[in-house]
Protein backbone atom coordinates (compact mmCIF):
# COMPACT_ATOMS: atom_id res chain seq x y z
CA UNK A 1 0.00 0.00 0.00
CA UNK A 2 1.43 3.37 -1.03
CA UNK A 3 1.23 5.91 1.80
CA UNK A 4 1.76 9.63 2.01
CA UNK A 5 1.19 11.92 4.96
CA UNK A 6 0.43 15.10 3.04
CA UNK A 7 -2.04 16.28 0.43
CA UNK A 8 -2.45 19.40 -1.62
CA UNK A 9 -6.23 19.58 -1.39
CA UNK A 10 -7.76 22.79 0.05
CA UNK A 11 -8.41 22.90 3.77
CA UNK A 12 -11.92 22.27 5.08
CA UNK A 13 -13.82 23.45 8.09
CA UNK A 14 -13.84 20.30 10.20
CA UNK A 15 -16.13 19.46 13.12
CA UNK A 16 -14.93 17.87 16.36
CA UNK A 17 -16.96 16.52 19.26
CA UNK A 18 -16.67 18.00 22.71
CA UNK A 19 -13.80 16.81 24.92
CA UNK A 20 -10.28 15.75 24.04
CA UNK A 21 -10.49 13.45 20.99
CA UNK A 22 -8.83 10.05 20.98
CA UNK A 23 -8.92 9.70 17.19
CA UNK A 24 -8.59 12.68 14.86
CA UNK A 25 -8.97 12.11 11.12
CA UNK A 26 -8.17 15.01 8.81
CA UNK A 27 -8.58 15.15 5.02
CA UNK A 28 -8.32 11.37 4.63
CA UNK A 29 -8.19 10.30 0.99
CA UNK A 30 -8.02 6.81 -0.48
CA UNK A 31 -7.46 6.19 -4.17
CA UNK A 32 -7.27 2.90 -6.05
CA UNK A 33 -6.20 2.40 -9.64
CA UNK A 34 -8.25 0.03 -11.76
CA UNK A 35 -7.17 -0.62 -15.35
CA UNK A 36 -5.21 2.61 -15.26
CA UNK A 37 -8.20 4.67 -14.09
CA UNK A 38 -8.13 6.23 -10.57
CA UNK A 39 -10.99 5.30 -8.25
CA UNK A 40 -11.55 7.95 -5.55
CA UNK A 41 -12.98 5.84 -2.74
CA UNK A 42 -12.53 8.41 0.06
CA UNK A 43 -12.31 12.14 -0.63
CA UNK A 44 -11.23 14.47 2.16
CA UNK A 45 -12.91 12.76 5.11
CA UNK A 46 -12.50 14.44 8.53
CA UNK A 47 -13.92 13.60 11.95
CA UNK A 48 -12.97 13.16 15.60
CA UNK A 49 -13.95 10.60 18.24
CA UNK A 50 -13.58 11.18 21.98
CA UNK A 51 -13.19 8.43 24.61
CA UNK A 52 -16.50 6.96 25.71
CA UNK A 53 -18.41 8.31 22.69
CA UNK A 54 -19.96 6.52 19.74
CA UNK A 55 -19.68 7.91 16.22
CA UNK A 56 -22.02 6.39 13.63
CA UNK A 57 -20.75 6.53 10.04
CA UNK A 58 -23.80 6.19 7.79
CA UNK A 59 -24.23 5.82 4.04
CA UNK A 60 -25.20 3.56 1.16
CA UNK A 61 -22.99 0.69 0.05
CA UNK A 62 -20.00 2.09 -1.82
CA UNK A 63 -19.95 5.41 0.04
CA UNK A 64 -16.49 4.72 1.48
CA UNK A 65 -17.40 3.81 5.07
CA UNK A 66 -15.48 0.55 5.34
CA UNK A 67 -12.58 1.68 3.17
CA UNK A 68 -12.00 4.71 5.38
CA UNK A 69 -11.92 2.57 8.54
CA UNK A 70 -9.62 -0.05 7.05
CA UNK A 71 -7.27 2.71 5.93
CA UNK A 72 -6.74 3.66 9.58
CA UNK A 73 -5.43 0.16 10.35
CA UNK A 74 -3.45 -0.38 7.16
CA UNK A 75 -5.80 -3.14 6.01
CA UNK A 76 -6.14 -2.04 2.38
CA UNK A 77 -4.54 -3.83 -0.59
CA UNK A 78 -1.29 -2.69 -2.13
CA UNK A 79 -3.13 -0.89 -4.93
CA UNK A 80 -4.45 1.71 -2.46
CA UNK A 81 -2.88 5.13 -2.04
CA UNK A 82 -3.75 6.74 1.30
CA UNK A 83 -3.12 10.39 2.07
CA UNK A 84 -4.11 12.78 4.82
CA UNK A 85 -3.78 12.40 8.57
CA UNK A 86 -5.21 10.10 11.24
CA UNK A 87 -3.79 10.53 14.74
CA UNK A 88 -4.59 8.16 17.58
CA UNK A 89 -3.81 9.71 20.96
CA UNK A 90 -1.39 12.05 19.18
CA UNK A 91 0.36 9.33 17.15
CA UNK A 92 0.09 9.43 13.36
CA UNK A 93 -1.34 6.22 11.87
CA UNK A 94 -0.99 7.11 8.19
CA UNK A 95 2.44 6.02 7.06
CA UNK A 96 3.15 4.03 10.23
CA UNK A 97 5.55 1.13 9.61
CA UNK A 98 3.80 -2.23 9.34
CA UNK A 99 5.68 -3.64 12.34
CA UNK A 100 4.41 -0.83 14.58
CA UNK A 101 0.92 -1.02 13.08
CA UNK A 102 0.70 -4.72 13.91
CA UNK A 103 1.54 -3.92 17.52
CA UNK A 104 -1.28 -1.38 17.69
CA UNK A 105 -3.93 -3.47 15.96
CA UNK A 106 -6.05 -5.07 18.63
CA UNK A 107 -4.27 -3.37 21.52
CA UNK A 108 -5.10 0.25 20.65
CA UNK A 109 -7.70 -0.13 17.90
CA UNK A 110 -9.75 -3.26 17.25
CA UNK A 111 -12.29 -4.05 14.56
CA UNK A 112 -15.44 -6.17 14.56
CA UNK A 113 -16.12 -7.24 10.99
CA UNK A 114 -19.45 -7.62 9.25
CA UNK A 115 -19.72 -11.38 8.70
CA UNK A 116 -18.53 -13.52 11.65
CA UNK A 117 -19.14 -16.70 9.66
CA UNK A 118 -16.33 -15.68 7.31
CA UNK A 119 -14.15 -13.97 9.92
CA UNK A 120 -13.96 -16.95 12.27
CA UNK A 121 -11.83 -19.97 11.34
CA UNK A 122 -14.30 -22.85 10.82
CA UNK A 123 -11.62 -25.46 11.62
CA UNK A 124 -10.74 -24.08 15.07
CA UNK A 125 -12.69 -24.18 18.30
CA UNK A 126 -13.75 -20.70 19.32
CA UNK A 127 -11.83 -20.94 22.58
CA UNK A 128 -8.57 -21.47 20.70
CA UNK A 129 -9.30 -18.46 18.49
CA UNK A 130 -9.85 -16.23 21.53
CA UNK A 131 -6.81 -17.52 23.44
CA UNK A 132 -4.72 -16.90 20.32
CA UNK A 133 -5.82 -13.25 20.38
CA UNK A 134 -5.14 -13.01 24.11
CA UNK A 135 -1.60 -14.36 23.82
CA UNK A 136 -0.78 -12.03 20.91
CA UNK A 137 -1.37 -9.03 23.18
CA UNK A 138 -0.25 -10.37 26.56
CA UNK A 139 2.66 -12.49 27.79
CA UNK A 140 0.62 -15.19 29.55
CA UNK A 141 0.72 -18.98 29.66
CA UNK A 142 -1.89 -21.24 28.07
CA UNK A 143 -3.88 -21.70 31.28
CA UNK A 144 -4.11 -17.97 31.98
CA UNK A 145 -5.07 -17.31 28.37
CA UNK A 146 -7.86 -19.88 28.62
CA UNK A 147 -9.16 -18.31 31.83
CA UNK A 148 -9.09 -14.91 30.16
CA UNK A 149 -10.96 -16.30 27.13
CA UNK A 150 -13.73 -17.64 29.35
CA UNK A 151 -13.88 -14.26 31.11
CA UNK A 152 -14.30 -12.55 27.74
CA UNK A 153 -17.06 -14.96 26.70
CA UNK A 154 -18.78 -14.21 30.00
CA UNK A 155 -18.27 -10.47 29.43
CA UNK A 156 -20.06 -10.61 26.08
CA UNK A 157 -22.85 -12.62 27.72
CA UNK A 158 -22.43 -15.82 25.72
CA UNK A 159 -24.51 -18.54 27.42
CA UNK A 160 -22.54 -21.40 29.04
CA UNK A 161 -19.11 -19.91 28.21
CA UNK A 162 -17.14 -22.90 29.57
CA UNK A 163 -18.97 -25.22 27.19
CA UNK A 164 -18.94 -22.83 24.23
CA UNK A 165 -15.16 -22.57 24.63
CA UNK A 166 -14.84 -26.05 23.05
CA UNK A 167 -17.38 -25.58 20.25
CA UNK A 168 -16.81 -24.72 16.59
CA UNK A 169 -18.29 -21.65 14.86
CA UNK A 170 -20.86 -23.72 12.95
CA UNK A 171 -22.35 -24.85 16.27
CA UNK A 172 -23.26 -21.28 17.22
CA UNK A 173 -26.02 -18.99 16.01
CA UNK A 174 -25.25 -15.78 14.13
CA UNK A 175 -25.68 -13.69 17.26
CA UNK A 176 -23.39 -15.98 19.26
CA UNK A 177 -20.71 -15.83 16.56
CA UNK A 178 -20.88 -12.04 16.61
CA UNK A 179 -20.41 -12.09 20.39
CA UNK A 180 -17.33 -14.25 19.87
CA UNK A 181 -16.01 -11.68 17.39
CA UNK A 182 -16.52 -8.94 19.97
CA UNK A 183 -14.74 -11.05 22.58
CA UNK A 184 -11.76 -11.45 20.22
CA UNK A 185 -11.75 -7.70 19.55
CA UNK A 186 -11.71 -6.99 23.30
CA UNK A 187 -8.87 -9.45 23.97
CA UNK A 188 -6.24 -6.70 23.68
CA UNK A 189 -8.28 -4.20 25.73
CA UNK A 190 -8.47 -1.65 22.88
CA UNK A 191 -9.30 2.00 23.51
CA UNK A 192 -11.12 2.32 20.16
CA UNK A 193 -13.50 -0.26 18.71
CA UNK A 194 -14.59 -0.10 15.07
CA UNK A 195 -17.79 -2.06 14.44
CA UNK A 196 -18.05 -2.49 10.67
CA UNK A 197 -21.68 -3.41 9.90
CA UNK A 198 -21.52 -5.67 12.95
CA UNK A 199 -25.29 -6.28 13.04
CA UNK A 200 -26.18 -6.40 9.33
CA UNK A 201 -26.65 -10.18 9.06
CA UNK A 202 -28.64 -10.46 12.30
CA UNK A 203 -32.37 -10.36 12.98
CA UNK A 204 -33.83 -7.26 14.64
CA UNK A 205 -33.96 -8.76 18.13
CA UNK A 206 -30.34 -9.95 17.98
CA UNK A 207 -29.29 -6.59 16.53
CA UNK A 208 -30.71 -4.85 19.58
CA UNK A 209 -28.96 -7.30 21.90
CA UNK A 210 -25.57 -6.75 20.23
CA UNK A 211 -25.95 -2.96 20.29
CA UNK A 212 -27.00 -3.01 23.94
CA UNK A 213 -23.96 -5.16 24.64
CA UNK A 214 -21.63 -2.71 22.90
CA UNK A 215 -23.21 0.19 24.79
CA UNK A 216 -22.81 -1.64 28.11
CA UNK A 217 -19.17 -2.51 27.38
CA UNK A 218 -18.51 1.08 26.39
CA UNK A 219 -19.87 2.31 29.69
CA UNK A 220 -17.81 -0.20 31.67
CA UNK A 221 -14.55 0.14 29.73
CA UNK A 222 -14.71 3.75 28.48
CA UNK A 223 -14.05 2.60 24.92
CA UNK A 224 -14.58 4.92 21.97
CA UNK A 225 -16.71 3.30 19.25
CA UNK A 226 -16.96 3.96 15.51
CA UNK A 227 -20.14 2.26 14.29
CA UNK A 228 -20.27 1.78 10.52
CA UNK A 229 -23.78 1.13 9.27
CA UNK A 230 -26.43 1.91 6.69
CA UNK A 231 -29.10 1.78 9.41
CA UNK A 232 -30.17 5.26 10.53
CA UNK A 233 -32.41 3.70 13.18
CA UNK A 234 -29.40 2.22 14.96
CA UNK A 235 -27.57 5.52 14.70
CA UNK A 236 -30.49 7.41 16.21
CA UNK A 237 -30.75 4.94 19.09
CA UNK A 238 -27.11 4.36 20.02
CA UNK A 239 -24.80 7.02 18.55
CA UNK A 240 -23.61 10.22 20.20
CA UNK A 241 -22.52 11.73 16.88
CA UNK A 242 -23.47 10.93 13.28
CA UNK A 243 -21.38 11.31 10.14
CA UNK A 244 -23.23 10.82 6.83
CA UNK A 245 -21.06 9.81 3.86
CA UNK A 246 -21.80 9.95 0.16
CA UNK A 247 -19.39 9.19 -2.69
CA UNK A 248 -16.47 9.03 -0.28
CA UNK A 249 -17.22 12.40 1.32
CA UNK A 250 -18.79 13.63 4.52
CA UNK A 251 -21.99 15.46 3.63
CA UNK A 252 -23.49 15.97 7.11
CA UNK A 253 -22.00 15.72 10.60
CA UNK A 254 -23.53 16.61 13.96
CA UNK A 255 -24.42 15.25 17.38
CA UNK A 256 -27.21 12.70 16.90
CA UNK A 257 -29.98 14.76 18.58
CA UNK A 258 -29.05 17.79 16.48
CA UNK A 259 -28.91 15.92 13.19
CA UNK A 260 -32.13 13.98 13.62
CA UNK A 261 -33.85 17.03 15.07
CA UNK A 262 -33.14 19.08 11.95
CA UNK A 263 -31.81 17.09 8.99
CA UNK A 264 -30.31 19.50 6.45
CA UNK A 265 -28.57 17.49 3.74
CA UNK A 266 -31.07 16.24 1.11
CA UNK A 267 -29.23 12.91 0.95
CA UNK A 268 -29.68 12.36 4.69
CA UNK A 269 -33.35 13.29 4.32
CA UNK A 270 -33.67 10.78 1.46
CA UNK A 271 -32.13 8.02 3.61
CA UNK A 272 -34.61 8.79 6.38
CA UNK A 273 -37.48 8.84 3.90
CA UNK A 274 -36.54 5.38 2.61
CA UNK A 275 -37.07 3.75 6.02
CA UNK A 276 -40.20 1.53 5.95
CA UNK A 277 -42.89 2.71 8.38
CA UNK A 278 -45.51 0.61 10.12
CA UNK A 279 -48.25 3.12 9.36
CA UNK A 280 -47.57 3.03 5.62
CA UNK A 281 -50.62 1.77 3.62
CA UNK A 282 -50.46 -1.93 2.83
CA UNK A 283 -49.20 -2.95 -0.63
CA UNK A 284 -47.81 0.53 -1.25
CA UNK A 285 -44.44 0.80 -2.96
CA UNK A 286 -41.47 1.23 -0.68
CA UNK A 287 -39.79 4.64 -1.03
CA UNK A 288 -36.43 4.66 -2.78
CA UNK A 289 -33.77 7.25 -3.57
CA UNK A 290 -33.93 7.82 -7.35
CA UNK A 291 -30.88 7.10 -9.46
CA UNK A 292 -27.68 5.34 -8.50
CA UNK A 293 -24.61 6.33 -6.47
CA UNK A 294 -21.99 7.90 -8.75
CA UNK A 295 -19.19 5.95 -10.40
CA UNK A 296 -16.13 6.73 -8.26
CA UNK A 297 -14.00 6.57 -11.41
CA UNK A 298 -15.89 9.50 -12.93
CA UNK A 299 -17.47 11.66 -10.24
CA UNK A 300 -19.95 14.28 -11.44
CA UNK A 301 -18.97 17.92 -11.48
CA UNK A 302 -19.79 19.81 -8.28
CA UNK A 303 -21.95 18.21 -5.63
CA UNK A 304 -21.78 14.40 -6.03
CA UNK A 305 -25.47 14.08 -5.06
CA UNK A 306 -26.55 16.59 -7.72
CA UNK A 307 -27.77 14.04 -10.33
CA UNK A 308 -30.17 12.52 -7.77
CA UNK A 309 -31.27 15.68 -5.97
CA UNK A 310 -34.59 17.38 -6.71
CA UNK A 311 -33.24 20.74 -5.49
CA UNK A 312 -30.15 20.80 -7.71
CA UNK A 313 -29.48 23.83 -9.90
CA UNK A 314 -26.51 25.54 -11.54
CA UNK A 315 -25.10 26.53 -8.14
CA UNK A 316 -24.61 22.82 -7.42
CA UNK A 317 -22.06 22.59 -10.25
CA UNK A 318 -19.67 23.95 -7.61
CA UNK A 319 -18.86 21.44 -4.88
CA UNK A 320 -20.19 22.67 -1.51
CA UNK A 321 -17.64 22.43 1.34
CA UNK A 322 -18.47 20.73 4.62
CA UNK A 323 -19.04 23.74 6.83
CA UNK A 324 -20.43 24.43 10.30
CA UNK A 325 -23.60 26.37 9.45
CA UNK A 326 -25.13 26.05 12.92
CA UNK A 327 -23.45 25.33 16.27
CA UNK A 328 -22.15 21.77 16.06
CA UNK A 329 -24.03 21.05 12.82
CA UNK A 330 -22.00 20.70 9.62
CA UNK A 331 -23.34 20.01 6.16
CA UNK A 332 -22.18 20.23 2.54
CA UNK A 333 -25.11 21.56 0.54
CA UNK A 334 -26.12 24.79 -1.19
CA UNK A 335 -29.83 24.05 -0.70
CA UNK A 336 -30.26 22.46 2.74
CA UNK A 337 -33.65 21.23 3.86
CA UNK A 338 -35.46 23.76 6.08
CA UNK A 339 -34.97 23.39 9.80
CA UNK A 340 -34.43 25.32 13.00
CA UNK A 341 -32.72 28.63 12.34
CA UNK A 342 -32.63 28.15 8.55
CA UNK A 343 -31.63 31.23 6.62
CA UNK A 344 -33.38 32.14 3.35
CA UNK A 345 -31.77 30.74 0.22
CA UNK A 346 -31.30 34.19 -1.29
CA UNK A 347 -29.12 35.15 1.69
CA UNK A 348 -26.79 32.20 1.10
CA UNK A 349 -26.08 32.89 -2.55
Amino acid sequence: MTISGTDTAPARTDPAPAGDPLLVVRDLRVRFTREGVPVHAVNGLSYSVAPGRTLAVIGESGSGKSVSSRALLGLLPGTARVTGSATFDGTELIGMPEREMRRRRGSDIAMVFQDPARSLNPTMRIGNQITEAVRVHADVDARSARERAVELLTLVRLPAPERRFFEYPHQLSGGMRQRVMIAIALAGQPRLLIADEATTALDVTTQAQIMELLAELQQRLGTAVVMISHDLGLAASYADDVLVMYAGRAVEYAPAPTLFGAVRMPYTAALLGAIPLLDRPSHSLLPVIPGQPPDLRALPEGCPFRPRCASADDLCLTEPPLTEHEPGHHWACWHPAPGRGAEPEEDRR
